[in-house]
């Protein structure tokens, strides 16, 4: 898949890796058009994409956190093989395979998550620019995604100035939450037990928490359920509100491949069926 990685510069063919859908697949909010490429931020390092005719060009100060950062060593022909056995997964498989799933900053995927809920990309993506650009550093032209330390000025007043409505409140503790949070080792921890962790924190729900469970810990025993997925489980499986009692149903029919298989159904729901 890659085909070749220079001091500045990752070249990546297109088998398995779609990056529209990959950015637009409801995993990720740092990322916009500038001219033909896309520019992609992660905590404080930055990306520059160019599409060509059949390649990729990452070009990147900092080609081992990105090629970790979309997980191009991961073999998604193999993940997709796996999943079309279920009869479910066909068009969905079909619709978004060049999806890959992103391993993205703990703490930013955090407060990114919170910012979320019950929230429209439009509006996630404003808050979280601003929050780069009052106390993240310069990064060229850019800014970086700030630290808890950096972040620590901010405050519930500061955050609903920013739009983030009753999120606020949420924002300003979680921060002071995350002071006893210790990234590293969570980590180590069972994924429910890592579940329980990250609801105890203000903000996180179960759906939020499953959502920081994949996309920043790599975690693919979770199945993420929201209103499209919900929508999804009644169409193809059957009438259920509880999303509770969806999201244990879908892993115990998913296992291991819970995650990727979320991902390719979510957004074939969400951009084609709707």
């Amino acid at each position: 898949m890659i085909k070749s990685i220079e001091k500045t510069k990752i070249i990546v063919d297109k088998e398995d890796f779609n990056l529209v859908q990959t950015l637009e697949c409801g995993q990720v909010f740092s990322y916009f058009k500038e001219n033909e490429n896309f520019i992609v931020q992660s905590a404080d390092k930055v990306a520059n994409i160019e599409e060509k005719e059949d390649c990729y060009i990452i070009n990147t100060n900092t080609p081992e956190y990105f090629i970790n950062y979309f997980d191009l060593t991961t073999d998604y022909s193999l993940i997709k093989k796996k999943l079309s056995k279920y009869s479910v997964m066909k068009e969905p498989l079909n619709y978004g395979s060049g999806i890959r799933i992103l391993k993205q900053d703990i703490f930013e995927t955090i407060i990114s998550f919170i910012v979320s809920a019950n929230n429209n990309i439009k509006r996630i993506t404003k808050i979280l620019n601003k929050i780069r650009e009052n106390f993240g550093k310069r990064i060229g032209k850019y800014y970086s995604f700030p630290t808890l330390n950096e972040l620590k000025g901010a405050n519930e007043e500061y955050f609903a100035k920013l739009g983030a409505g009753y999120r606020a409140k949420y924002l300003e503790k979680v921060l002071k939450e995350l002071e006893n949070f210790d990234i590293e080792k969570s980590k180590e921890l069972p994924t429910e037990e890592l579940r329980n962790k990250l609801i105890s924190l203000s903000g996180v729900g179960p759906k939020v928490a499953d959502c920081i469970l994949l996309f920043a810990y790599s975690r693919q025993d979770v199945f993420p359920v929201d209103t499209w997925i919900e929508k999804m489980y009644n169409q193809f499986y059957e009438s259920c509100s509880n999303r509770n009692l969806i999201r244990k149903k879908l892993i115990d029919e998913f296992g291991n491949l819970s995650g990727y298989a979320q991902q390719y159904l979510f957004y074939y729901k969400r951009s084609y069926l709707k």
